[in-house]
């Protein structure tokens, strides 16, 4: 007589090996998206470090005019370190269309900060107006 298996004993033999592949398949995927996923936030979290050093430097650099860096028109630079290189540009605003007379002259600061994160430069520019006396007569 023929032995016959029962429905019971066919259920707990396990996954078939498509079933296996499927989910090794499925796996994989998932882990690849994760793991770009990480790799972008890795490499946006570095970003935004360099760039709020930049803005850091660059506000330093503009709290300086005045105080270590002489209010006068010309252009001022340096390297902050290895990293970042700065410059400040400094020039008076006409302020022939002042009604009032007054002995101060506005002053536009730009203060720029360069660096390089790879083989991209970058660059971060901000911009401030200084009162300065007015020279000459």
């Amino acid at each position: 007589m023929a032995r016959r298996e029962s429905r019971g004993a066919r259920g707990e033999r396990g996954f078939s090996l498509l079933e296996v592949l499927v989910a090794f398949a499925i796996l994989a995927v998932s882990l690849g998206v994760l793991l770009q996923i990480f790799s972008r936030a890795s490499l946006t979290t570095a970003t935004a470090a360099q760039y709020s050093r930049a803005v850091a430097l660059a506000e330093s650099r503009l709290a300086a005019v005045g105080v270590e860096i002489p209010l006068e028109e010309g252009r001022f630079g340096g390297e902050a370190d290895e990293t970042f290189v700065w410059e400040l540009s400094l020039f008076p605003l006409d302020s022939s269309t002042i009604a009032i007379e007054t002995s101060w002259v506005p002053w536009q600061v730009n203060a720029s900060v360069l660096w390089r994160e790879g083989a991209q430069a970058r660059r971060l520019t901000l911009s401030s107006l200084r009162l300065g006396p007015r020279s000459g007569p």
